[in-house]
């Protein structure tokens, strides 16, 4: 007979595997879009500010949504919502990529966004609900396979999309199925098999706890939700925008896939690196000092957009250090786990609006000016302004906390 620990073992590891592929389909359907958009222009007739839309529908939907994952996690049970989510997932990677009608390709989207916002939201509680003792170590595990798969998902796009078959000539279409959803079935069937049975669903908690209403009027919940959604449109105008950049300055499609590819695997460095910068007294001022790697390589790509392959690895270490810096931030600003929750919601439902501002506005200067000198100028704007919210946010104050 088989011994419970070897049970437990077994059990873990079935969860170790599961939580690792849900991990892997959180970032492809969003960041392959960026090198096809110069495939998906002339295809749908879609104008550049129009297609930064298809980038922001999902982060509208993720800023929509995420108060809610909460609710429907204690109504449904977590594993459940997460399975429903994982379908819906697949179902919207699924219609984004039919042919027809463009209509197909917004309401994928939004389908997409909405299943990733729950998912965002709920895979931090199911990590601390399975691997109690072993936070720290999943996390960084499932933040590079995040960050790693959708650096892949940019850097095979353009290839995929130009295979002989299938026969459509919309390459993209094709793309977009199979570098968003060629690991979804293992991921259901995976988290099915090590969830099945582990809880039944709760009723949802009376409303009235004060973390969850004061959030909103506190000034350094603000600040923390500033910063959140100004590095997040960073990350997006960039995952969208850098392709087109940089087919435009003469590199060939696949390269230029390659390289939005090699932003995103610096992006991993950056985040890597982040504990050891938030060592010692300058601590407080990491927040604000991150941002200006990115300035420089904005103004690299304003002066020298050929130096393109040194500017992107300044922009993802930038960038994998801020999105780690926002969520620190969420967890040091707060004095117990109930009002770390509360902010995360907040932060990310606040960020995620300022976030899907981003890529249309990036879209919308390059179609009225024919350039990207104004776009860039933006994008150096929001950097700015990030630093300077970081100037604040990184003083030792806690939210909720009374006012003298």
């Amino acid at each position: 007979m088989e011994s419970e620990v070897a049970v437990r073992r077994r059990s873990s590891l079935a969860m170790v595997i599961a939580v690792c592929l849900v991990a892997a389909n959180m970032r492809p359907t969003i960041t392959a879009i960026g090198p096809l958009l110069d495939q998906i222009g002339p295809d749908t007739g879609m104008a550049p500010g129009v297609l930064g839309l298809i980038a922001s529908v999902p982060l509208v939907a993720w800023a929509l949504v995420s108060p809610l994952a909460h609710d429907l996690s204690r109504r449904f049970g977590m594993s459940r919502v997460m399975t429903a989510s994982l379908v819906l997932l697949t179902i919207g990677t699924a219609v984004r990529s039919l042919s027809g009608p463009v209509a197909s390709l917004w309401i994928g989207a939004a389908l997409i966004g909405i299943a990733l916002a729950i998912v965002n939201v709920l895979m931090p509680a199911v990590v601390k609900r399975d691997f109690p003792r072993h936070v720290a170590s999943m996390t960084a595990v499932y933040s590079a396979l995040l960050g790693g798969f959708g650096a892949v998902a940019s850097g095979i796009a353009v290839p995929i999309s130009q295979l002989p078959w299938p026969a459509d000539p919309a390459g993209w279409r094709f793309s977009l199925l199979v570098t968003g959803g060629a690991l979804l079935p293992f991921a259901i069937v995976a988290w099915v098999w090590a969830t099945r049975g582990s809880e039944a669903p709760r009723a949802p908690r009376p409303p009235g706890r004060q973390a969850t209403t004061g959030i909103w009027r506190d000034r350094t919940a603000w600040l923390v939700a500033a910063y959140m959604g100004l590095q997040a449109s960073v990350f997006y105008m960039l995952v969208t925008w850098l392709a087109p950049m940089s087919i435009s300055i003469g590199r060939s499609a696949i390269v230029a896939g390659l390289d939005v590819m090699l932003y995103q695997i610096f992006s991993i460095v950056g985040s890597l690196l982040l504990p050891l910068l938030l060592r010692g007294r300058a601590r407080r001022w990491v927040p604000a000092l991150i941002p200006v790697l990115s300035v420089v390589g904005v103004i690299g790509m304003m002066v020298a957009p050929g130096m393109i392959l040194l500017w992107a690895p300044c922009l993802g270490l930038s960038s994998g250090a801020t999105l780690g810096m926002s969520l620190t931030l969420m967890a040091q600003r707060a004095r117990d786990h109930g009002t770390a929750a509360a902010l995360s919601g907040m932060a990310q439902s606040v960020g995620y609006v300022i976030a899907a501002a981003g890529p249309v506005v990036f879209g919308a200067l390059h179609a009225a000016t024919g350039g990207w000198l104004w776009s860039l100028t933006v994008l150096l704007l929001v950097l700015l302004t990030l630093s300077t919210v970081g100037v604040f946010a990184g003083r030792d104050r806690y939210v909720l906390d009374p006012r003298h």
